[in-house]
């Protein structure tokens, strides 16, 4: 089997619901720990890679880079 890379900004679909109700979190970083934020109300959270990994249902999409005003 293929490791699927993760990169920050991307919006991946977890199998759990978050109690908000929404089911895609924004990757925030990656390495040993994943940081993510909720998508639907911006809750973080922090998880080992390997409940990450398990957690993972699909990637959704790449979200788009928002750039600093003036540049």
């Amino acid at each position: 089997m293929v490791p699927v890379r993760y990169e920050v900004n991307q919006i991946v679909e977890l199998k759990k619901p978050h109690p908000c109700g929404s089911t895609q979190w924004v990757i925030l970083r990656t390495g040993i720990d994943f940081g993510l934020r909720c998508v639907g109300c911006g809750h973080r959270v922090l998880i080992p890679r390997s409940k990450f990994e398990r957690a993972v249902r699909r990637i959704v999409a790449l979200q788009a880079e928002t750039s600093a005003p003036g540049q």
